[in-house]
């Protein structure tokens, strides 16, 4: 219980990440907005996936007193809230992208779908063996999806929903022309406040990957090792494709972690850096494309960082976790690649519904004088009381 409290209070940790990364990010008029946002989504990410999300990932509930859930449940409330850390990771992801020009109430509204109904069902199908796709794919190929940290039940599941969040919200005002030249670049507004960000991610990161074995008897000091490695050569390849933008740099680590994530136990460090590296790079190129060629105003980038690296986590682990490459086996190419792109269609499909409905509902983008002054400006309203 200690053990996999510790990993979840790690993991609660890297919400503040979350949270810095797109306060240096964001425009100075919108940072308050940003932290404001992650702690609410965090908020009502507990509530949905108290009352939902577990139920329909686990079928368990929590509903007998308090008495009986103590002594009977212990583990499992501990395992509860490290689980929750996770799932709530994925409206933060969200969150990145569509800053600057989103509701603050109808994202709230988003993110307790998302942890209540789209994330966890795929959970249950990925780490709960729900509706027989993993009996399938051992059946298939020889061996289930593996995905022991979430690169794709926790980052490329965020990313993909993040970008249909996105395109049906739209670029930010005066973003790019009608011929799509782009008009406005939008720095971060902090180099300071996402390098902390990104640090305290990273840091948080080992209890992501290393406590996800959940049990004493099953912790492994690859994961450890796997981790740092993938997280310096996602570094070392943002600063070199990136051409020493720290914005690039300091994304690069988490661009590495999020695609070790899945075959982190089971892939040797050189597989790791490899795999990191190949991260890094694809972080990159892809922000630069989206941002310049493709017109998708992702603020953070948090498709090609979770979407694509978590996609790229997914699969690497088939090809990198394989005995013939010095890993531990237990890994089939084909059943990785069929549970990442089961994990992507989850994703576009949930997201579509979700914002599609509130698009024509009760909207998503702010009016232009909200845009314009700061992102909701119903949130900024500071109290005088001392």
């Amino acid at each position: 219980m200690l053990f996999i409290l510790l990993g979840g209070i790690m993991v609660l940790a890297m919400h503040s990440g979350f949270a810095f990364l797109e306060l240096g990010t964001v425009r100075s008029k919108n940072q308050v907005n940003a932290l404001v946002k992650i702690l609410c989504d965090f908020s009502v990410s507990t509530i949905a996936y108290f009352f939902v999300g577990y139920a329909i990932a686990y079928g368990i509930g929590f509903f007998a007193d308090a008495e009986t859930l103590t002594q009977k449940n212990g583990y499992e409330l501990v395992k509860f809230f490290f689980l929750l850390t996770f799932a709530a990771a994925t409206p933060a992801i969200v969150s990145g992208g569509i800053a600057e020009r989103a509701k603050f109430y109808p994202q709230m509204v988003a993110s307790a779908l998302i942890v209540g109904i789209v994330y966890p069902f795929f959970e249950g199908i990925a780490w709960n063996q729900q509706f027989g796709l993993q009996a399938w794919l051992k059946a298939s190929f020889g061996e289930e999806f593996h995905d022991f940290a979430g690169s794709v039940v926790v980052h490329a599941v965020g990313g993909w929903i993040g970008l249909t969040a996105v395109l049906f919200l739209g670029a930010r005002s005066g973003r790019y022309a009608k011929d799509g030249k782009v008009l406005t670049a939008h720095p971060p507004s902090s180099i300071p406040f996402l390098a902390l960000g990104a640090w305290i991610l990273a840091v948080g990161w080992f209890g992501f990957n290393v406590m996800s074995a959940q049990t004493l008897d099953k912790v492994s000091g690859l994961v450890a090792l796997n981790s740092l490695m993938a997280m310096v050569g996602g570094t070392l390849a943002a600063l070199i494709a990136g051409k020493n933008d720290p914005g690039f740099v300091h994304n690069g680590p988490l661009a590495g972690l999020v695609a070790v994530c899945a075959g982190s136990d089971v892939m040797h460090p050189i597989g790791s850096l490899a795999v990191g590296a190949v991260a890094g790079f694809i972080f990159v190129y892809m922000f630069t494309l989206t941002q310049n060629r493709w017109r998708i105003d992702d603020v953070l980038g948090v498709w090609p960082l979770h979407g694509l690296c978590g996609a790229w986590g997914g699969i690497a682990a088939g090809i990198f976790g394989t005995k013939a490459l010095g890993g531990m086996g237990g890994v089939a190419f084909m059943s990785q690649l069929t549970g990442t792109l089961t994990g992507i269609a989850v994703a576009l499909a949930g997201g579509g519904i979700i914002y599609s409905i509130l698009k024509s509902t009760v909207g998503l983008r702010l009016d232009a004088e909200q845009e314009f002054n700061g992102a909701d400006l119903s949130i900024h309203k500071i109290s005088s009381t001392p």
